[in-house]
């Protein structure tokens, strides 16, 4: 699996056709050999701008903001595309991200063992296990991330650079954090679900990230609506 991240915001008008682009990757799978799994990550540094976007986070504004260490950026911009925490690119490009999900499969990447179990007073407990990873930096650490995904949703913008368009978003994150560090026993953690996120849109994702390098070492999915209520 390769873990495409794009940062975006309602708020942008270059970020639509991002948005479309991580779509496409995630429905027509178009990397002989890659399972791409896509995180859709609304920044909240737009919302002063005219528009505040329902789905932005100053946590999300923060990760990219840890990418642009990782990659010398002088600054965060949207959209950017992140491809399994190793290369970033205008999130637009749809060339530019089928290249580089190319060249990660040229990387070395572990397993995740990602199990869900039936959700039970609006929570999800999610187990995860990693193995068989590449090796880290010395004196780094890798991490277990979980993240809750939804799909096909779309916001009717009002004001700012997208005044009077129907956005669609691919694979918006709902939730995301830090669960525990890989390399050790299965990693236990409940999710609390929104009641108003579509049960049969939403996925979880789980991956291990090296804390300060940044790449993604391995990922999993599951699709909640095979996982029996």
């Amino acid at each position: 699996m390769v873990l495409v991240e794009l940062f975006t915001s309602e708020g942008c008008s270059d970020c639509p056709p991002a948005d479309a682009v991580l779509q496409k990757l995630i429905d027509t799978q178009p990397v002989g050999g890659a399972v791409i799994v896509g995180l859709g990550q609304h920044v909240d540094y737009w919302d002063r701008l005219g528009w505040k976007d329902r789905f932005s986070s100053a946590a999300l504004t923060s990760r990219q903001q840890a990418y642009a260490t990782r990659f010398r950026s002088e600054s965060i911009y949207t959209p950017q595309i992140v491809v399994d925490g190793r290369a970033e690119l205008v999130g637009s490009d749809a060339g530019a991200a089928r290249r580089a999900i190319e060249r990660s499969l040229a990387a070395p990447h572990g397993t995740v063992r990602l199990v869900v179990d039936a959700e039970t007073a609006g929570a999800l407990v999610v187990s995860v296990t990693a193995s068989d990873l590449p090796r880290v930096a010395r004196g780094d650490r890798a991490d277990l991330v979980v993240a809750i995904t939804e799909g096909r949703l779309q916001s009717d913008v009002t004001r700012g650079e997208n005044k009077g368009r129907v956005l669609m978003h691919a694979a918006v994150v709902r939730y995301m954090a830090t669960i525990g560090e890989a390399g050790g026993p299965p990693v236990r953690a409940e999710v609390a679900l929104s009641p108003d996120w579509q049960r049969d849109h939403l996925n979880v994702v789980a991956f291990v990230q090296e804390r300060h390098g940044r790449g993604i070492l391995a990922s999993a999915l599951v699709a909640l609506k095979n996982v029996r209520p």
